[in-house]
């Protein structure tokens, strides 16, 4: 079946780069670590702070003692309370170790020495925007911050769970070269196709071994970390687990110092608990609202706004006005059941993007009434005290004529009408100036 969100991926693999907007869930990092101590996997106990009081407090409770009263934990690996602690930026991206702050240019993941250097580096994270090789533009805002005790690391790893949609199977990937590592390592990462209802077989295991090089009493270790993955990604509609890095501690203990997941959108409904712990970003935010609303929206990187009502009307829009000279600031298709509630929550979030300097409304009426789309902009444009940037409207459909009519001679100021489909994306791409909306 195509739909209009399938057409839109088809055309951002096909055609100029543009930000994928693929919606799923993933989770910050400090929720990450509770599924994985849900699960009895081995994380180092960490809190989360919001400000840099917090972050000084925590580092100054865990270096006291790693059982503090205040900030209670669940069962650990056994982990010194001498040392330093690591501060970690929650953002939904990879990559923060080498990522960069606008702040003072230092890194989303930092070691401090003592409570005065923990508040201090927050001061410099908290409320700031970190880019990484994974974030585009300006970055993230970082509003909050995931800290633990440091431990030391004798060796990296990586290990995750995916699925294979070609073998139409999960599969296992390992590899002895860990952390920010593993992107130059690609050939060092194993894949091991398994079944959810055979799990982790004698033979995975003898694999594992003789390649990685564990010891007996370490691959019972490996094994049973394999085993709780394999229930977590089962049990949890999981598309993605990720322990990067797995560490070998000094000590000989295995500890996962970085998790990342995804699951699957379709089972929402089963996994309700989970996606309640979904944070979303101002625009998927904007997406997801419409979405409530029966609109499709994607945010893309040009400065005119279209509402369009159709998957293949959308992308000859969006070729028009890009062979034309301009640029697409969104998709956002009203469809065919829109009303001019909805339409007007269209305009409102057109409105508040300030990237938007110019509209085109290009709806051809064929389960959408054009007379209902014309008053909704007459009615939308009085709501805002008119439409402070040019706005072009190509009605075409039953009664278009007559409703061009009506949005012609409302008054509006900066609103033409263009019949012509051309015509019109050429239009607004003149008329779009660098004005406020």
């Amino acid at each position: 079946m195509i739909t209009w969100r399938s057409l839109v991926r088809s055309f951002q693999r096909n055609h100029a780069p543009i930000r994928s907007q693929v919606r799923q869930l993933s989770l910050l990092e400090h929720h990450s670590y509770h599924l994985l101590k849900n699960f009895k996997l081995p994380v180092p106990p960490g809190f989360l702070v919001t400000t840099p009081e917090q972050a000084k407090d925590v580092v100054s409770e865990i270096s006291k003692s790693i059982h503090s009263p205040k900030f209670p934990i669940l069962p650990k690996p056994n982990i010194r309370s001498d040392g330093p602690s690591v501060i970690k930026a929650q953002v939904l991206a990879g990559g923060r170790g080498k990522g960069r702050f606008n702040s003072d240019g230092k890194s989303g993941v930092r070691i401090v020495d003592s409570p005065s250097e923990a508040f201090k580096s927050a001061t410099k994270m908290l409320g700031y925007y970190l880019k990484t090789a994974q974030i585009p533009h300006d970055g993230l805002r970082v509003d909050k911050l995931y800290v633990y005790k440091a431990i030391s690391i004798a060796q990296e790893f990586y290990l995750a769970m995916a699925f294979d949609r070609a073998r139409i199977s999960p599969v296992l990937l390992i590899s002895s070269s860990g952390g920010t590592n593993i992107e130059s390592n690609v050939d060092k990462l194993h894949k091991l196709w398994f079944g959810l209802s055979t799990g982790i077989t004698d033979e995975i295991d003898a694999y594992i071994q003789a390649e990685l090089g564990f010891s007996d009493s370490e691959m019972k270790d490996i094994h049973r970390i394999l085993v709780q993955m394999v229930k977590l990604f089962k049990e949890k509609d999981a598309t993605l687990v990720e322990l990067n890095p797995l560490v070998r501690t000094n000590e000989g203990e295995f500890v996962c110092l970085d998790a990342k997941f995804g699951f699957d959108n379709a089972a929402r409904y089963r996994q309700k608990e989970i996606f309640a712990l979904e944070e979303r970003s101002p625009e998927e935010e904007e997406e997801y609202q419409l979405g409530k609303l029966g609109l499709s929206y994607v945010r893309l990187e040009g400065n005119i706004g279209n509402i369009v009502n159709g998957a293949g009307l959308a992308m000859a829009t969006n070729d028009l006005i890009s062979l034309y000279g301009g640029e697409c600031a969104n998709f956002l298709d009203v469809g065919g059941g829109a009303t001019k509630e909805t339409l007007s929550r269209a305009f409102e979030i057109l409105k508040k993007d300030q990237r938007v300097k110019g509209i085109l409304i290009n709806i051809y009426g064929g389960i959408v009434r054009c007379d209902m789309i014309a008053e909704a902009i007459v009615s939308a444009a009085a709501e805002m005290g008119g439409f402070k940037c040019p706005v072009v409207v190509r009605l075409q459909g039953t009664n278009s004529e007559k409703r061009l009519k009506l949005v012609e001679h409302s008054g509006l100021d900066n609103l033409v009408v263009e019949a012509e489909f051309e015509k019109a994306a050429q239009m607004i791409v003149k008329k779009t100036p660098g004005v406020e909306f």
